[in-house]
């Protein structure tokens, strides 16, 4: 079972992951994100840290996702393992055809299109709801172009349509409350939905 952990910049969901690793320890998850879980994060974050070109970096992003698959996240569902990924493609739809935005006509689309051969879709998928306002205060100091509040907003109502489009999939999460709270609820979430499945 696939699961992962959207939100924007500064919604918890990071703490939300490590919280995780250790709520759902009895069930043994393999624990990863995007991007950084195989040696090509580090070229996207030199992108990142540059950003000269959104293309290059965009590209980049895509070629963890793939590297993520391919060393991670598929050996592991073959296994029959539960996966928690902070950040996925979602990210990568929401986050990358904001900063696209007047590069090509329709940034979604192209990214979606690029992804479709060669992704896995998640089983479930916790968004991290919260404020703009809220997240910019709790990231203090910006130092990605990604965490501007604009883009900010931008992407928190791409992820909105998201989860509007694929109810199903997608479990809001109210990213105000109490950080025990959220992992209360989105652990006894994981193990009914685990459990429903055996």
């Amino acid at each position: 079972m696939l699961v992962t952990v959207e939100g924007i910049d500064g919604s918890g969901k990071s703490t939300l992951v490590a919280g995780l690793a250790g709520a759902l320890a009895d069930l043994d998850p393999v624990v990863t994100r995007e991007p950084g879980a195989t040696w090509v994060g580090k070229a996207v974050r030199r992108a990142i840290a540059e950003n000269r070109d959104p293309v290059t970096e965009c590209l980049l992003f895509v070629a963890d996702h793939a590297a993520h698959l391919t060393h991670v996240v598929r050996p592991a569902l073959a296994e029959g393992e539960l996966v928690i990924s902070d950040r996925y493609s979602d990210s990568r739809y929401a986050y990358q055809a904001v900063t696209l935005e007047g590069t090509m006509p329709d940034p979604e689309g192209w990214l979606r299109s690029v992804h479709a051969p060669f992704t896995v879709v998640p089983d479930l998928t916790f968004l991290c709801v919260l404020p703009v306002e809220a997240a910019v205060t709790r990231l203090k100091e910006h130092k990605e172009h990604f965490e501007e509040a604009t883009v900010l907003d931008a992407v928190q109502k791409n992820y909105l349509r998201f989860a509007e489009a694929e109810p199903e999939r997608f479990v809001l999460v109210d990213a105000m409350l109490e950080k025990e709270a959220v992992l209360d609820f989105v652990a006894a979430e994981i193990r009914r939905r685990v459990g429903s499945r055996r």
